[in-house]
């Protein structure tokens, strides 16, 4: 096809803005699926994104549109709106050369509004500004229109008003499309140089390949090299989303598809590696992706009934298909041989979890998330933990340095004295303060990202009423008064529930953290002891009692000296028990460090 009526593009905005709902209108207006086919949230295939009513995965789907009497051929890619999914979003705007950018006509700009624009602008791409939702009662789109420009710089002229739910004013925005963004600037007879955006495994297939072709062009029959592992492949398989796969016979510059070419192991194929041809390669490959910045780790381990090799196998499919968590096998006391994860956030951590469960069938025991710190021992070298249980002897450390974020907080006005409550009680930094409007303001705070990791944004909803949106960077590592808060079961430290906080709040979250723990275990034989210390020192202390059998329900009458002779023979067994006695703490216990703070 003629590359000047190729149009390569994104939709990013903010959660709920209703990227997915324009891209069903889309999809309705070109004739790429049948009436009888149309549901809601199309591209969203994935049961999870369908019950959380959120987008997990990009989604990739090619459409021949009508504008003016040309047909073009639009590649689009439906993007994820969560923080947590922000790896997809920007290997999505690699492949692309254009994107809209949807705002809710009820909300305004909001926190992800701001970063996805900003990441747009980043990758050089041609931004459109979609105010969405404006046939709703409570829509103001002329004042969305105003704050786009005046928080983004985007004139307010370029903005297009849909409402993506009734299709009101979506063909003036595939007009729109048309017009204003470029055409892809690749040469089809260059060197072969496709990019992998995403991969997939099939069962019968092997590795599916998600292509946008820079340069040149590959066809079915071909024999490629995958540059960054060096090996070659013959292509059996090729074709484009439409939305279901639809082979064709090539795919040239501009265009985005699939590839299929028997790719057996997964250790073979790499988000963000190129793809040439064998018999002429490109000369060098294409950037590629930066390495996703992993800030929260924790263990995953085999329950009772899994075993190993089938935890291994089924991270190792799920990692293909999602490049932004990584995992090392690791090895506890407590719960034996297992991983651990690196993933970009709490949702995230949640969804890997419940993936591995749906769709690999294997359940596993969860430790609490911890961020990964930096430590700087007393001979200059640095090194990154990534847990508790990782921290070297604290007389070798000279300083431990913890994750800071950057926040900003998009927020009614009248809410502004009950966040920087928040912000004081969570170590928070403040950094300034922008009027969106008269009536919504943007604060930016700096805060250690282990106080903003559990339960911050649902405080955040809580004070402002659920008007409150964050984003957040990581901007590097500031030094602290941080300790290593150990918790000791029966005296023996548990390394999978040890954590590192601050000093000036260890006893009182080392007390909570005791608590809960006591409702979590169930009474045993013996007597329990939960302690939570600083070192050597013992800084709370809770107790399990034992259950108890009464030993002298059938001494009827005579000396005192029976009764005491058989409670002496039930404590001292009680007390070998508890020596060679082995506690057993649920998989809810390891997670009680998530519950929300009293």
């Amino acid at each position: 096809m003629d590359q000047n009526l190729i149009r390569n593009f994104s939709i990013i905005a903010h959660i709920d803005h209703g990227k997915s709902t324009l891209a069903d209108r889309l999809l309705q207006i070109s004739g790429a699926v049948a009436e009888r086919d149309l549901k809601e949230q199309i591209l969203d295939d994935m049961d999870l994104e369908r019950e959380r009513g959120i987008t997990i995965k990009a989604s990739a789907v090619t459409l021949d549109v009508v504008v003016d009497g040309q047909t073009y051929m639009f590649n689009l890619i439906d993007t994820p709106g969560h923080v947590d999914f922000h790896y997809e979003v920007d290997r999505a705007l690699a492949a692309c050369d254009g994107a809209l950018l949807v705002v809710d006509a009820t909300q305004g700009v909001q926190a992800q509004t701001v970063a996805n624009a900003y990441a747009a602008a980043n990758n050089n791409l041609e931004i459109i500004p979609v105010i969405n939702k404006i046939d709703l009662p409570g829509a103001a789109p002329e004042d969305a229109a105003i704050e786009v420009e005046h928080v983004l710089g985007i004139p307010a002229d370029n903005v297009q008003f849909v409402s993506a739910k009734t299709g009101l004013g979506v063909v003036d925005l595939i007009a729109a499309i048309a017009r204003v963004l470029p055409p892809p600037k690749g040469d089809p007879d260059a060197p072969l140089q496709a990019l992998i955006f995403d991969s997939e495994y099939n069962d019968y297939r092997g590795v599916i390949c998600y292509l946008r072709i820079m340069n040149g062009t590959i066809r079915k029959g071909q024999k490629i090299l995958l540059m960054g592992r060096q090996r070659t492949y013959l292509v059996t398989d090729l074709g484009k989303f439409r939305p279901q796969m639809a082979p064709c016979p090539q795919l040239a510059a501009g265009e985005t598809g699939y590839l299929v070419a028997s790719i057996k192991s997964l250790h073979d194929v790499t988000v963000g590696d190129t793809v040439t041809d064998a018999g002429h390669p490109a000369t060098e490959p294409l950037p590629g992706y930066q390495p996703p910045q992993h800030m929260v780790f924790c263990d995953f381990y085999p329950s009772s009934g899994e075993t190993y090799d089938a935890l291994r196998e089924a991270l190792e499919r799920l990692s293909l298909n999602d490049a932004s968590f990584s995992f090392v096998a690791q090895h506890s006391d407590a719960l034996g041989p297992g991983f651990r994860c690196g993933f970009l956030g709490l949702l995230h951590m949640d969804i890997v979890q419940e993936r591995l469960e749906r769709e690999c069938g294997v359940s596993v025991v969860q430790t609490a998330p911890s961020v990964t710190y930096e430590v700087v021992l007393h001979d200059d070298t640095t090194k990154r933990v990534e847990s508790a249980g990782d921290l070297p002897d604290m007389g070798t450390i000279a300083e431990l340095r913890e994750p800071i974020v950057e926040v900003a907080i998009i927020t009614p006005a009248d809410s502004i004295g009950s966040i920087m409550q928040l912000a004081e009680q969570r170590r928070g930094e403040f950094k300034k303060q922008e009027y969106l409007s008269p009536t919504r303001v943007m604060l930016t705070y700096s805060f250690p990202f282990n106080e903003i990791l559990y339960d911050f944004y649902d405080k955040l909803k809580s004070v402002t009423r659920g008007y409150g949106t964050m984003d957040y960077h990581v901007t590097g590592y500031r030094a602290g008064d941080l300790v290593k808060l150990d918790i000791l079961v029966n005296a023996v430290p548990v390394d999978a529930l040890s954590l590192i906080c601050h000093r000036s709040k260890a006893e009182a979250r080392g007390r909570r953290f005791l608590i809960k723990l006591r409702r979590q275990i169930e009474r045993h034989q013996f007597e329990i002891a939960l302690q939570a210390a600083i070192g050597s020192k013992v800084i709370a202390r809770e107790t399990i009692k034992p259950f108890r059998k009464n030993v002298t329900a059938k001494c009827y009458g005579g000396d005192v000296t029976r009764k005491r002779k058989l409670l002496e023979k039930q404590k001292e067994g009680k007390k070998r028990m508890k020596t060679i006695g082995r506690v057993e703490i649920p998989q809810k216990a390891f997670m009680t460090v998530l519950e929300p703070e009293d």
